[in-house]
């Protein structure tokens, strides 16, 4: 008898005996803390106080566990673990998702709001960007010009404008198609209203060249020619080069950092005075040609333009004969030149219903900037066939 209980004995396993006791240690411990009305509980893990009126705690045993050893269980665990595996790794990307856009959105915030008000923001946010040059001392002079500087600047026009009057009407083969349209807006557009020209860049000398068919007192007048963008990286490498430029109201844009920069900024301005702005929406000079999208820095000064611009397209071709893109880089005679000048644009009943709409000023200035490309392209293809026929 003895050894018949010792071998029932030794069948019965920890767990079994983990199973009958817990149940009535558990409901001991809760009839001692009925009585005692303050003492403190664990079950499960979870620490349970009693005072007074006590509600029911659900026994452990309720809440069914299975064996980690049957099959069934050890498939369940399995299971719960990648699920949870699965979940952690779900909610980390879309952690690491969600932070890289705040942290796009508040980098195009921030530099939207300090481009407005801080001069030298152009330099210090363009990080991966190779400045040759400190710009930060040039804004300031062209945002408020002084007494001296619009004398030197009348100086630097006047020669600049005779010499590209010179080359490309006296020296060069130029025809002009619809010039009257160019010499209306600059000269003759209502008081106040801005000018936005925009054009192809086929050569360095596209610009000041294409305004040598200006009469005399609109290319050598400060008061009259256009502000123009100009590469930080090429035009503005040295304060010799700079000063230059500066006076010839060239603006300093850092290709590659993009819109909200001090560039554009000025040229909003520059608008909001009623001057005229011309822009290169393509962004480079155009050496091989190629159809490519226009720059939305074009988009962002017709959309925050305090009052609506006048946009003027214009189209040249033969500029890159005068002024090769070729070593040894010398001005060449007797080439053919032909510029076209398109229709003016009218965008704004187009930008008013975008604001009305309240498009987001991202999709507006795209929109805008897609716009001004049909009918810049359209334009490509007339003055293509016009050069065309005058070179055959």
């Amino acid at each position: 008898m003895l050894m018949a209980a010792f071998t029932s004995l030794r069948r019965v396993r920890p767990d079994h005996v983990y199973h009958v006791l817990c149940p009535v240690t558990t409901r001991c411990l809760w009839r001692l803390d009925l009585n005692l009305g303050h003492l403190q509980r664990s079950i499960n893990g979870q620490r349970i106080h009693a005072l007074g009126a006590r509600h029911y705690v659900q026994a452990p045993e309720a809440h069914p566990v299975p064996d980690g050893r049957s099959s069934s269980g050890m498939q369940q665990q399995q299971q719960q673990e990648k699920n949870h595996q699965e979940n952690l790794l779900s909610s980390s990307h879309s952690n690491l998702r969600q932070s890289s856009a705040d942290q796009s959105l508040r980098r195009q915030d921030s530099q939207s709001e300090e481009s407005r008000g801080n001069p030298a923001f152009s330099s210090n946010m363009a990080s991966g960007v190779d400045i040759p040059y400190d710009i930060a001392w040039i804004f300031p002079r062209l945002r408020t010009p002084s007494i001296l500087w619009y004398i030197a600047s009348q100086f630097v026009v006047t020669l600049v404008g005779i010499f590209s009057k010179i080359l490309l009407v006296a020296l060069s083969q130029t025809k002009v198609y619809n010039k009257d349209r160019l010499t209306t807006a600059v000269a003759k557009r209502p008081r106040g209203v801005p000018l936005i020209t925009v054009s192809n860049h086929h050569s360095c000398f596209d610009d000041p060249g294409i305004w040598g068919v200006l009469p005399i007192r609109y290319v050598c007048n400060t008061l009259r020619i256009r502000w123009s963008m100009a590469a930080h990286d090429i035009c503005f490498t040295r304060k010799l080069h700079s000063m230059f430029f500066m006076f010839g109201k060239c603006i300093p844009v850092v290709r590659g950092i993009g819109v909200y920069q001090e560039a554009i900024n000025l040229c909003i301005e520059k608008c909001a005075m009623g001057h005229w702005v011309h822009v290169f929406p393509e962004g480079k000079v155009n050496m091989t040609k190629e159809e490519i999208r226009l720059k939305w820095g074009v988009g962002r000064i017709v959309y925050e333009s305090p009052r609506m611009p006048i946009v003027l397209p214009m189209w040249h071709e033969g500029m890159d004969s005068v002024l090769p893109n070729v070593e040894p880089y010398m001005f060449k005679l007797g080439k053919n030149v032909t510029i076209n000048i398109g229709e003016p644009l009218d965008l704004n009943d187009y930008v008013q219903d975008l604001k009305r709409q309240q498009v987001p000023e991202p999709v507006a200035r795209k929109l805008i900037t897609d716009k001004i490309q049909e009918a810049f392209y359209a334009l490509r293809i007339e003055t293509e066939k016009l050069h065309e026929e005058r070179v055959q």
